[in-house]
């Protein structure tokens, strides 16, 4: 054989075997793997990105580095997964915030459910819908009735911010019983929740994880959380589907996302290892300290309710006019 055979034949063996798919046990080629997660470090995201990092490391031998990239409401770290090569090597941490809610509250040079692929839904974090320690509300039913009662003025309704995953939990709440709340946008859970211990505002909406220290030092009362079931770290606080909500579910999501077009195999392999962590019980625990719940999903599953999230989002934001300050 010539040598300008030799190579050509090597060429076409080259061509096939780049053109083949990729199969989870080639991967992850020996280059470390990248977990972007984007927020500062600290707080509930980082947490979740790192916690299953180190993880799934410890299971498999694979070198997962935590890479923080912080900006944009938390937008900037999922563009920069949108424009990586999708061979597995770049994941992200995304959320109900920056996946569903973004796009319709602020221009993005990506589309979170068209360039992501979801992986898998690894957290859920309830909203809880807390009051003064010295409110006259001691139940859901009793602040909703009270709302009803004088619809000219409204009782106060503080969150985190405009376009937060609080406000819009509202705003369903609102529409499914036919009542009216004053929305108060804070920069932040904390400077919410000190208004509210102090008595300045009615209601207060943020996650369990944010509310936990104040609730258990009795500054402020839980009257019910935004999920189908009750909060592992509030047992006793009613969850919205047992006070005549059944279908009631608006809470924060945290998932696992690789670039759009990363192969079937290899998100799969991912999927599986990201709910084997899930499983393990120091993990489980961990993420029930802060006040989350663990939840695994088929990655078609998990696929459509980020698709339907966001749809449902869009429409929310849209019929209330919420829009970033």
């Amino acid at each position: 054989m010539t040598v300008l055979k030799t190579l050509a034949c090597a060429f076409v063996v080259a061509a096939a075997t780049a053109s083949m798919p990729a199969r989870s046990a080639d991967y992850p080629s020996g280059r470390p793997i990248r977990m972007i997660i984007p927020s500062a470090p600290g707080g509930g995201t980082d947490f979740i990105g790192r916690t299953l990092s180190q993880k799934i490391a410890d299971a498999t031998g694979w070198s997962i580095v935590a890479d923080n990239r912080a900006g944009a409401s938390g937008t900037l770290g999922l563009a920069e997964l949108a424009r990586a090569r999708p061979d597995g090597h770049d994941l992200a941490i995304g959320q109900a915030a920056n996946v569903s809610l973004a796009p319709w509250l602020m221009k993005l040079n990506f589309d979170p459910v068209k360039d992501l692929m979801p992986i898998a839904l690894a957290v859920e974090a309830p909203m809880v819908l807390t009051v003064p320690a010295n409110s006259p509300f001691k139940t859901w039913d009793d602040f909703v009735k009270a709302a009803k009662a004088q619809p000219s003025n409204p009782p106060s309704f503080a969150t985190s911010g405009n376009g937060s995953v609080a406000q819009i939990a509202g705003e369903k709440l609102q529409e499914a019983s036919n009542f009216k709340m004053q929305h108060l946008a804070y920069k932040g859970s904390a400077p919410a929740l000190a208004d509210l211990a102090g008595g300045h505002v009615h209601l207060a909406g943020t996650s369990v994880t944010s509310a936990l220290s104040l609730l258990q030092s009795g500054k402020v009362r839980a009257l019910v959380v935004t999920s189908e079931k009750r909060s592992a770290a509030l047992p006793d606080v009613p969850a919205l589907a047992e006070l005549g909500h059944p279908k009631f579910h608006y809470v924060e999501w945290y998932g696992v996302f690789a670039p759009a077009g990363t192969p079937a195999a290899i998100a799969d392999r991912l999927h599986a290892e990201v709910n084997k962590a899930l499983q393990r019980s120091e993990v489980r625990s961990a993420i029930q300290a802060q006040g989350q719940e663990p939840r695994t999903e088929s990655r078609e599953t998990f696929a459509a309710m980020v698709a339907e999230d966001s749809r449902a989002a869009k429409a929310i934001i849209e019929k209330a006019g919420i829009k970033l300050e």
